[in-house]
């Protein structure tokens, strides 16, 4: 008969399958990864309602086109065709591209420098 404890059992012992330092390299990588996407939505939605023709009056719009405004990395004027649709679109569609690959980046980098990986063995050519 074996008793709960019993010490000549052997025990189970929780091993924690995802290290600490590896949760948080996934949770960064994924707010890097939503406010990146965040501002690259903000700039489509802002293209579909230049292209929708959408009244400037509306609160909606004026958000949408304000917050447009402050993620569009410098790229506002950047392109200056003759129509404001084809001018929106290069220019925030050009910056909406540049987040998602500045995220990607930035969680690339971010998971080579924080996730343990092995260890890197340095050769020495002798003659």
């Amino acid at each position: 008969m074996t008793y709960l404890n019993d010490p000549r059992e052997p025990q189970e012992e929780i091993v924690e399958r995802t290290p600490k330092r590896i949760r948080v390299v996934r949770v960064v990588n994924a707010l890097v990864r939503a406010v990146c996407s965040v501002f690259a939505l903000v700039l489509v939605v802002h293209i579909l309602l230049v292209f929708g023709e959408a009244n400037a009056g509306n609160g909606f719009a004026q958000l949408i086109d304000q917050w447009s405004r402050g993620v569009s990395l410098g790229l506002r004027n950047l392109f200056t065709p003759d129509g404001a649709k084809l001018r929106t679109l290069l220019n925030d569609g050009l910056a909406a591209l540049l987040w998602l690959i500045v995220g990607g980046v930035v969680t690339d980098l971010i998971t080579r420098i924080g996730m343990p990986g092995p260890k890197r063995v340095w050769y020495r050519r002798t003659l």
